[in-house]
């Protein structure tokens, strides 16, 4: 058999040949294999793929499992670095993401679908589609990140603008157009929205912003300022106590619920919040959260069954909200 013109290819061939052909479900036998690689230009015997396989699996960690199917016998791909159901699973995150644009979703899907093989990226295809829910149009996200991300790691500021829709459906800048200096700790995915965790030095304190609204960021040569703030920081605890990433007065509330409800709270607080019985119907939680109209909300939303009953100055603030509500209706 004469040399083909690609043979010191021949095993990255093979390779990119079994990933993309065959899986659990799909196998190739040693004839078929032997004309998969003549598309590439290259020869092979019997011989020498065997000790391809064994090289696939020993150096590159591509298991090749071998089976006898009545007088054929076939080859396929054994475990991959991403099982079907993960990728299914990747792609299910990116086409939910808001913060995610429609053609960064396109994109992004069609390199992770090159993780499993030709035929599974078929299942998938029926499974990919990108639906009119509202996306950011701001493809500046990505780099917004890396541009935090580097910061974050040289300890340093950074400065951006930051902008807000109008109602003829423009980014405005915030504040007129000035430059915001924050000094960024953590980025956090919250409602389906990037948002960069950070200390404003001019207020002292700790806020957030939408990373998809930044624009125009630079890092700065200062070094970050809120050390002593985030020195305890829990971001799980601020993303449970901040309702929709908005800011607000961190208070413990008490709620008084029906028992059946107590699921909500499990599911919005976690596991590691205490309830105490009132009644065989009833019990009540303190916890700590960021009060804000979106807090209340998410209150009233849960119906008659759950109440705040305290601080009295967050029980009247809930009825001064519920009372602007209702006059809206008039």
């Amino acid at each position: 058999m004469s040399k083909g013109s690609n043979q010191k290819l021949k095993l990255s061939y093979l390779t990119k040949i079994m990933l993309a052909k065959t899986d659990d479900e799909h196998a190739l036998t040693m004839p078929q294999i032997i004309e998969e690689l003549e598309k590439y230009d290259v020869t092979a015997e019997r011989k020498s793929i065997y000790s391809d396989f064994a090289d696939m699996t020993d150096k590159l960690g591509i298991e090749i499992i071998k089976e006898q199917i009545g007088r054929e016998t076939y080859y396929h791909v054994g475990a991959r670095e991403f099982e079907l159901a993960e990728v299914k699973l990747l792609i299910d995150a990116i086409q939910s993401s808001k913060f995610i644009t429609q053609t960064k979703s396109r994109e992004l899907i069609t390199k992770i679908k090159c993780f499993v093989s030709e035929h599974q990226a078929k299942q998938l295809q029926r499974q990919v589609y990108i639906n009119d829910r509202v996306k950011t149009m701001n493809e500046s996200v990505y780099y917004n990140v890396d541009f935090i991300h580097t910061a974050i790691n040289q300890n340093k500021k950074i400065r951006f603008k930051y902008f807000k829709w109008d109602i003829s459906k423009k980014l405005v800048p915030r504040h007129n157009g000035d430059w915001f200096v924050a000094s960024p700790w953590a980025l956090t995915w919250d409602d389906e929205n990037y948002y960069m965790v950070a200390f404003d030095g001019l207020d002292q304190k700790i806020k957030h912003y939408r990373v998809d609204k930044m624009m125009r960021i630079s890092i700065e040569d200062e070094k970050r300022d809120g050390k002593e703030e985030f020195k305890n920081f829990d971001m799980a605890e601020y993303s449970k106590a901040t309702f929709g990433m908005y800011q607000g007065q961190k208070t413990k509330v008490k709620i008084l619920f029906s028992n059946y409800m107590c699921g909500v709270f499990i599911d919005r607080f976690g596991k590691d919040i205490s309830f105490r019985p009132i009644d065989e119907e009833h019990s009540e939680l303190h916890v700590d959260v960021n009060v804000s109209p979106q807090f209340y909300g998410w209150i009233f939303s849960l119906g008659k069954d759950v109440r705040v009953v305290g601080p009295d100055e967050v029980v009247e603030q809930m009825r001064e909200a519920a009372k602007e509500f209702l006059g809206n209706l008039n």
